[in-house]
């Protein structure tokens, strides 16, 4: 009895986790709708390195030295580009969130597997 309340526990603690997830991912785009509503620039955080120039006077040298390392596989997570409307860019980081939990959920999955598996 005592392992099937246990369970049940488990079930309410992952969907209250699913749901933080998904909220999480949906409010994501407040980052550029917020800056956009009140033309403030880019989102906090998310300067590149003429913003940083802007803002310090100068571009901190390991930034300057590593700024063009990554390049991003869909930059700043607009699908269609800097030209799109707010509606694709919104979408976009809500596509992006769910992605990244998605991706993160398979790695995590993948481990405890293997783990699982060499620990019997």
């Amino acid at each position: 009895m005592q392992k099937r309340e246990t369970a049940h526990r488990m079930t309410k603690t992952q969907k209250k986790l699913w749901i933080g997830l998904i909220i999480m991912a949906l409010i994501s785009p407040l980052g550029i709708v917020v800056p956009e509503l009140f033309n403030s620039g880019d989102a906090w955080g998310e300067w590149g390195t003429e913003t940083l120039h802007k803002l310090l006077g100068y571009i901190p040298e390991g930034l300057r030295k590593y700024a063009d390392f990554w390049k991003a596989p869909v930059p700043d997570y607009i699908l269609g580009g800097e030209e799109s409307s707010m509606t694709i860019k919104v979408i976009s980081y809500i596509t992006s969130g769910l992605v990244g939990i998605l991706a993160v959920t398979l790695v995590i999955y993948l481990i405890s597997k293997v783990v699982i598996k060499n620990g019997k």
